[in-house]
Formats: C-alpha cells, structure tokens, sequence
C-alpha cells in the first residue's frame, strides 16, 4: 500500500505552525474532558464538573512533563545528556507513553490528596479516558511517519519516509486500534459493571500492557536502544511491569471491596 505522506504541519499561521500531532493531542483531551463529565454523573464517582476541569488539567501538565522526560532520560538519554536544551524542543517528537503514565499518575496523585478524593476512584477516570488520547496519539504518529513498524511483506506493507525503500508494517495503525478502539470499548463496558474502585486502572494496566507487548513484536525497536533482552524491547520490559502492577492492583482493589 502506498503510504499517504500527510505534511505533518496542518496550517501556517505567520511565523508559527500548528501540526496535526499537536492536533491529535488536542482533539485527545477535549474527547477525555466530555467523557469525564458524563462519567462524573454515576454515583460512584465523587467528583464536580469543576473538579473534572481541574483534575483534566493536573493530569495533562503531568502527561506532557513526564512523557517528554520519559522518553529524554529512558530511551535516548545519551543524546539528551549532551543536549540538554533539546528535552524543550516537544515540536520535534519524541514522547514516551509510559513517561507520560508515570506523570499522570503522579498529577492523580497530588489531585486526590488536594481534593481528599478517592485515589483508585480518580485513576478508574483516568484509565477509561486515556485509550481516546493513546488513538489519535498513534494516528498523529503515522502522520508523522515516526514509530513505524518492522519489514515485512504482508500487501497492506508501507514503504514509510526515512525507513528505506523495503515495506513495513503500519504499526502505528494496530496500536490506534488495539490501545485505542478495543481498549476503549473493553473498559467502557466494565465501566457500566459493578465493581470495587480501581478494578478499571487495573484492567488498564493489564489491557494496554498485553497489547502494546504483543504490538512490539511489530514496531521496529528504537535505533538508539534496539533489543534489551534477547529479542525484547524497551517497551516489552516496560509494558511486563505494567501488567504485573495491574494484577496487584486488581487483588489490592478486591481486598478493599465490602464483601457480603
């Protein structure tokens, strides 16, 4: 398949650019705002409109802050070591998702204690909202023609710019699918379900991390990084740590549950 080569600058204005990246992160956030309201009218969450609004704010400073250190300290921290005045420079890529978990859930974190609300109840609204921002995040990504995936021969292969004239997988697209789409649905149909709180960041953590493990085996490694073990990267040994913190949270959230 041909590869659509969008120009990842959307619009001109005067000497600044808005790129569809920036865009994605946008239309990611506002969509997470909205279902954060509708969510904040079931009983079980204890939580104002105002409160959606401030914890949407804590939250994105925290995702941008620690998704852009995430990604200059783990993946590429000998470039950045050098160059420091770069780790400013979002515009030009360069974010990494479990950086920006670790911030968000540290900006959940500082909320709740602020607020006296609920820890694992605010991180269940963070986790069915983060699959919208994780979609159009990877479709920004293919915009970009950035994070594509490993060679391969399959007839919907593309040949990617900067990746070599052989073509790869679009694994930006299965992981807008996959984080995105099914996880979305998965978590907003439990959503619906009784269950203690934290069960949803749990099935989030344990969701995201089967999947994007999976997926890697699709994407090709970080240049700068390649393998860490054997045939596993980064982001497989990330995504294990996450699946194993969602199995303790779904025991930590059953054992807090009243049972009969």
């Amino acid at each position: 398949m041909k590869y659509p080569n969008i120009d990842p600058v959307l619009i001109h204005v005067g000497p600044f650019a808005v790129r569809w990246y920036g865009l994605m992160y946008v239309v990611g956030f506002l969509l997470a705002y909205f279902l954060l309201l509708k969510l904040s009218q079931r009983e079980q969450y204890d939580i104002t409109k105002d409160e959606v609004g401030d914890l949407l704010y804590f939250c994105i400073a925290g995702l941008v802050i620690g998704a852009r250190l995430g990604y200059c300290l783990v993946y590429n921290f000998s470039y950045y070591v050098h160059e420091p005045l770069k780790m400013f420079a979002v515009w030009e890529g360069g974010m990494s998702f479990h950086g920006g978990l670790a911030g968000s859930a540290m900006a959940g974190w500082v909320f709740a204690r602020r607020r006296h609300k609920s820890l694992l109840m605010i991180a269940d609204l963070g986790a069915v909202a983060a699959p919208l921002g994780l979609f159009f995040g990877r479709i920004g990504n293919f915009i970009n023609g950035e994070l594509y995936g490993r060679v391969t021969s399959v007839p919907w292969g593309m040949v990617f710019p900067g990746a070599g004239n052989l073509p790869r997988h679009p694994s930006q697209l299965y992981e807008a699918f996959f984080e995105g789409v099914v996880l979305f649905s998965i978590l907003l149909w439990l959503s619906r379900k009784r269950r203690p709180h934290g069960f949803l960041m749990a099935s989030f953590l344990t969701g995201y991390g089967v999947f994007r493990f999976f997926l890697e085996f699709f994407r090709e490694p970080d240049p700068q990084m390649g393998f860490i073990i054997g045939p596993f990267t980064m982001g497989q040994v990330l995504c294990s740590i996450m699946v194993a913190a969602g199995i303790a949270l779904f025991w930590l959230s059953w054992r807090r549950a009243p049972h009969n």
